[in-house]
């Protein structure tokens, strides 16, 4: 994504949503006209940039788009939704931090910010993101969603409200909680709205399961955003936020926590999430392949097997795989490394700083020795 903004002069998220609404007929399917789309897309790219973040910005709102669809392709989750329910995950991805601050809630809480008295203290920007959305969307000429029927509207905005509201931090336990209580029923106890805001939540925090050079670039930028946000807490006199005091924050060690403690646990239920959801399909085209067997020709088992090799056949949305688990191992394991190199790096800085106290103690005794004896 870091690349298609470079090539982009800066526009990834215009370039991105405009190619997944097109590549999923959205655009035609739901009448969207090409002039409000780019407008509506450029009053996007204008928000997310309106503080200057390093870290929630267009770049951020573009790569947890990208990261959705490519978890509903590589899954087959698309398959399990309707046109309007994937339009409404596209577009919730898209504006999820819109107009973000480069301040958490509780910044804004402990502030007492318009924000935070306007939304009660409660999920204060993920209430704000999206009403700033559809406030632009009140526009004529930014309305993408003008063609929209009444039920449509309603049943795209409950799911746009539900999943944004989703990626508060505050609620994750409680949300994995919920998550791994319906799993052990049937697929029925599986609300769609709940198990959707949860693949979003993930994506939103997704960037520790990939790649490490992607993974380190997003870390020192959220990192930097949060200590931006600890100098101005220090400035007024505010208790300065876990993560975002400058001078004690241990990066590595930071990060193993986050992996351990919040990435895998989600990873894990979100994947349980979605083999439940995907495996109904995968036993139907099993069960077809069977009946196929002994009608199916030389010619068509080869074709078969060149089907299975290729992502967009129908076979393989069954084949589920978890393109996380990966990454996620790999970079804990170098989060891993570098937090004992860096324990080790302290103490041999603490060390050094004993010794040379040691040794300006000592001299300032002599001094006082010599001196007492003159």
């Amino acid at each position: 994504m870091f690349a298609l903004n470079d090539a982009s002069n800066g526009s990834a998220l215009k370039y991105c949503a405009y190619e997944l609404l097109n590549r999923y007929d959205l655009m035609a399917k739901f009448k969207i006209a090409v002039s409000p789309l780019l407008g509506f897309l450029d009053k996007l790219e204008e928000g997310y940039s309106k503080y200057g973040n390093p870290y929630h910005n267009l770049v951020h709102g573009a790569d947890v788009m990208q990261t959705m669809h490519y978890y509903m392709l590589s899954v087959g989750l698309m398959h399990w939704l309707t046109d309007i329910e994937l339009f409404a995950v596209l577009f919730a991805a898209a504006i999820h931090d819109f107009q973000h601050t480069g301040t958490t809630n509780n910044y804004h809480i402990n502030t007492r910010s318009e924000f935070a008295l306007i939304y009660n203290d409660r999920a204060v920007l993920e209430n704000f993101h999206v009403s700033a959305a559809f406030r632009i969307l009140q526009h004529d000429e930014f309305n993408i969603l003008a063609n929209l029927s009444k039920d449509e509207y309603s049943e795209f905005r409950a799911l746009v409200v539900d999943m944004v509201l989703g990626t508060d931090m505050s609620q994750h336990f409680a949300q994995i909680k919920s998550m791994k209580a319906n799993l052990h029923g049937p697929l029925e106890n599986i609300d769609k709205s709940k198990a959707l805001s949860l693949t979003l939540h993930c994506a939103d925090i997704s960037h520790p399961a990939k790649d490490w050079d992607i993974h380190y670039r997003w870390t020192m930028q959220l990192l930097d955003e949060f200590f931006r946000q600890g100098d101005r807490e220090r400035e007024q006199g505010l208790p300065i936020s876990p993560l975002c005091d400058r001078y004690t924050t241990v990066i590595p060690e930071s990060q193993v926590g986050f992996i351990d403690f919040i990435l895998l646990q989600s990873f894990d239920v979100c994947s349980d999430m979605l083999n439940k959801i995907v495996a109904p399909a995968k036993q139907q085209i099993k069960e077809n392949e069977g009946e196929d067997t002994e009608s199916t020709s030389q010619n068509a088992d080869q074709e078969g097997e060149s089907d299975k090799k290729d992502p967009s056949s129908s076979s393989s949305i069954v084949h589920i795989k978890y393109p996380w688990t990966h990454w996620l191992q790999c970079n804990r394991a170098e989060w891993k490394e570098r937090a004992v190199k860096d324990a080790e790096e302290r103490k041999r800085k603490a060390a050094e700083k004993e010794r040379l106290e040691h040794e300006a103690n000592s001299t300032t005794t002599d001094v006082v020795n010599d001196t007492e004896s003159s």
